[in-house]
């Protein structure tokens, strides 16, 4: 991956997007850029001048939209829709939601049809490249005109108000103004309302929902193929032929993985002779299940990846005589994938926690709650009840907040998408989701050693390490919550899937099939 970027030129995704936001890429404001922002702020000073009658140029906002703003008060005017529109509640957003809002702003105002000046784009560099991140309240946006509240306090500190953080340290906008040898911007005409008109929240918290989605999606395959083997589950239902017959991609790329990840390994071997007729679901359906799952997340990044490059406020400036006040900012078009990716995130969580409770039972040669000396010892017990909270918390977040409307805006926005809702509660079920595979790769990892001497396969017994390396085996009871934390960051870091993935390339294995580009994380 390149190390610059070009705002308002090259194509944004979510990877980059996130390289930027951690310093990896450098973001640039080239020349040529710089020309298309004068030339449209020009196209907004021309209007002023002429008094052509334009929505938030020279109008009040929203149902004020009739009051007609004289020429010497359209600058106020900008200033005190930030004050105005700054009334969000709540705790803060985390600091990298808050940057990743300034990013994806610069981005889209960076091509030129909002009437920003280049002196405001370049404050908010400074504030991106020397992380002096606003504190942002993180409820308070329905997604109508976008996320009009926290984007009124994430620009606060551009007229000197507000609070920021700072290496760790809260301080106001007026001590961060002394600290660094800055004044306040005084904002033209437009200048407000393109700042706070637009997706960028509800955006910012798909880029975390669609990279992390990704990583648990990686990491659910390896999990469930450990889990299959220590309780010597089925290769049949993974089969290409069957999967053909119902040809979903993501249930064909997870059967596909599948089949690959228990490639030659010798408990498969073991019992390819039994008498079991069928696996449970939890077993044999996980290409449908986490495969629907794929399927939900690749309608967000392909819908995040449009949104990722496109100009989200209100009005759009074409030119002196053509400006457009429509509807970019509305979140539906993200509100509804997100809430299709909790569904998606809780579904993965519900069938993890399912296989771990198979593995406690004591079936197929592995002791009751994976220990052999239970009574003193409750063994892995407890931490499927985690699980199990985990998965009902998950599923009360299901409800889509897309579904609901309040009208705001004294009827002017009589439809709102509630898109930061979903966001928010899409990634709040991805983090509980890692800990519900934490579970599970931690008994998976228990039960796959009662299957000694025999191996699994390269791939599986790669991963089984990472675990072994980090989490021993229990023999009695301990404190089981050090071991799940532990197990959370090998979920949260992709260890697992890095691990897989070069295992696979060193045995010349094709692990993700035909479907790889599609399902990729760009």
């Amino acid at each position: 991956m390149a190390t610059q970027f070009i705002y308002g030129e090259d194509h944004l995704t979510p990877t980059k997007a996130l390289a930027l936001s951690q310093g990896q890429m450098n973001g640039e404001l080239t020349n040529d850029v710089q020309e298309k922002l004068k030339a449209s702020q020009k196209h907004v000073h021309d209007i002023v001048k002429k008094q052509k009658i334009v929505y938030s140029i020279n109008t009040g906002f929203g149902p004020l939209c009739q009051t007609i703003i004289s020429p010497e008060n359209t600058r106020k005017l900008q200033e005190n829709i930030l004050r105005s529109h700054s009334v969000g509640v709540g705790e803060p957003l985390p600091h990298e939601i808050a940057k990743l809002m300034m990013i994806l702003k610069v981005h889209s105002l960076c091509y030129g049809y909002s009437g920003i000046a280049v002196d405001t784009v370049k404050r908010i560099l400074w504030h991106i490249e020397n992380d002096v991140i606003p504190i942002v309240p993180k409820q308070g946006s329905v997604g109508a005109s976008g996320d009009l509240a926290p984007l009124a306090h994430l620009f606060l500190p551009l007229i000197g108000l507000g609070e920021v953080m700072v290496k760790g340290q809260t301080m106001r906008t007026e001590q961060m103004f002394q600290k660094f040898g800055l004044s306040k911007i005084d904002l033209g005409p437009k200048e407000g309302l393109a700042l706070i008109n637009g997706t960028q929240m509800i955006a910012s918290f798909a880029i975390e929902v669609v990279e992390r989605l990704h990583n648990c999606l990686e990491a659910a395959d390896i999990v469930g193929a450990l889990s299959l083997e220590a309780m010597l589950g089925s290769v049949q239902p993974f089969k290409e032929k069957l999967h053909n017959l119902r040809a979903f991609a993501g249930a064909k790329l997870v059967a596909h993985r599948l089949s690959v990840l228990l490639k030659d390994s010798e408990l498969v071997s073991s019992h390819k002779d039994c008498k079991r007729v069928q696996d449970p679901y939890s077993l044999r359906c996980m290409p449908q299940v986490h495969g629907a799952s794929r399927d939900a997340w690749a309608h967000m990044h392909a819908q995040l990846l449009i949104e990722l490059n496109a100009v989200t406020d209100n009005p759009i400036i074409f030119s002196a005589d053509e400006t457009i006040s429509g509807g970019n900012f509305h979140g539906q078009p993200l509100a509804l994938p997100l809430d299709y990716c909790t569904l998606a995130a809780s579904e993965l969580g519900n069938i993890s926690e399912r296989r771990t409770y198979l593995m406690l039972e004591g079936k197929d040669g592995l002791p009751v709650l994976l220990m052999k000396d239970t009574g003193i010892n409750s063994g892995f017990m407890i931490p499927q009840y985690t699980a199990a909270a985990l998965v009902s918390e998950n599923k009360s977040l299901c409800f889509p907040a897309s579904a609901d409307s309040i009208p705001t805006s004294v009827g002017q926005e009589d439809h709102v998408s509630m898109g930061s809702i979903s966001a928010r509660k899409a990634l709040t079920v991805v983090q509980n989701l890692e800990n519900i595979l934490a579970v599970e790769l931690l008994c998976a990892a228990q039960a796959f050693d009662f299957r000694r001497p025999l191996k699994s396969s390269h791939i599986l017994e790669a991963c089984h390490d990472v675990v072994r390396n980090k989490i021993a085996h229990a023999d009695d009871d301990r404190l089981f919550g050090e071991d799940l934390k532990i197990a959370q960051k090998i979920i949260a870091a992709g260890e697992l899937s890095a691990t897989a993935n070069q295992v696979a390339r060193q045995n010349k294995y094709d692990l993700n099939g035909e479907f790889h580009e599609r399902f990729r994380l760009s």
